[in-house]
């Protein structure tokens, strides 16, 4: 079991290139998973291959990938150049506007230099399979660290999910036993209306006692008592689940149980069940919130 939320970071270099790769890897709670990608402007044709790296480890949350990538002195040395052809017509025009204006001053270099394009860095070619191994390789430690926080986190969760989910079959196991005589209670308290209304029921008059017992069959919870207990075994067996995400299948079993829980408590309403149904919605509704984290 995997928490959604984690940071990891991973680093590689590749030395002939002399490029070296930081990738941060974070998430937050999401349903559906949304990867936002941040690269350097030249690591553009990357990110197809980042989305890809992260979605074969990841299927929920809202992960933010960022990818920093810095080049060696001796390396980025080579690749700047100077655009003579655009620093000479810039010159050209600068003295013919300081003689049509009839501006003084000495143009200066550190000026011209600051004009966007005249000093270009032409950066060797990424599609490299050396580069391109380097990037692979710091993505996949950053993703290891990632999962490696997320499964910490996970351990964690699986531990408090299983106390609450102990508590949850306690209160059934409780409703149980005070549900058990609510049909012939129910049967009694029919009976008793219809005497105290002087309407007796004769004893054998066996179509009004077969709608009594329907009607106070009605009360009874075996059902989702039955229902609720295979729920329990089925959020059991996803919270050992290692392999495969489980928190869709958790979410979707904690709605299941609130609607059983809700038809039980209306089943059993006004007696010792009531009470207990109110802290079994409180508490599944803590487990649904801690169920909203897990991937």
């Amino acid at each position: 079991m995997n928490s959604m939320t984690g940071f990891g970071k991973g680093c590689a270099s590749n030395s002939q290139s002399g490029i070296s790769f930081v990738v941060e890897i974070s998430a937050v709670n999401r349903k559906q998973l949304e990867i936002r990608a941040v690269l350097p402007r030249e690591l553009a044709c990357y990110e197809p291959l980042l989305r890809k790296l992260v979605s074969d480890k990841i299927s929920r949350g809202a992960i933010s990938a960022r990818v920093d990538m810095t080049v060696e002195d001796s390396f980025a040395a080579r690749s700047v150049k100077l655009n003579s052809t655009l620093l000479e017509s810039l010159t050209a025009k600068c003295r013919e506007m300081q003689s049509a204006l009839k501006l003084s001053g000495d143009i200066q270099l550190r000026d011209l230099l600051a004009v966007p394009g005249v000093i270009e860095q032409s950066l060797q070619n990424f599609d490299l399979p050396e580069i391109e191994h380097s990037f692979i390789e710091a993505v996949g430690k950053a993703l290891a660290a990632f999962q490696k926080m997320r499964q910490s986190e996970g351990t964690a969760m699986k531990e408090d999910l299983a106390q609450r989910l102990n508590y949850l079959k306690g209160i059934i196991d409780i409703v149980e036993q005070e549900a058990a005589d609510i049909p012939e209670i129910q049967k009694t308290k029919i009976l008793e209306k219809l005497k105290n209304a002087q309407l007796p029921v004769p004893s054998d008059d066996e179509r009004i006692l077969r709608e009594i017992i329907i009607y106070a069959d009605k009360s009874d919870v075996t059902e989702e008592i039955t229902r609720l207990r295979s729920h329990f075994q089925q959020v059991e067996g996803f919270l050992n689940e290692d392999t495969i995400p489980t928190g869709r299948s958790l979410d979707f079993l904690m709605q299941e149980m609130g609607r059983e829980i809700t038809t039980l408590g209306n089943k059993a309403a006004g007696c010792k069940v009531s009470p207990l149904v109110v802290n079994f919605k409180t508490e599944l509704e803590k487990i649904r919130e801690q169920v909203q984290n897990i991937e």
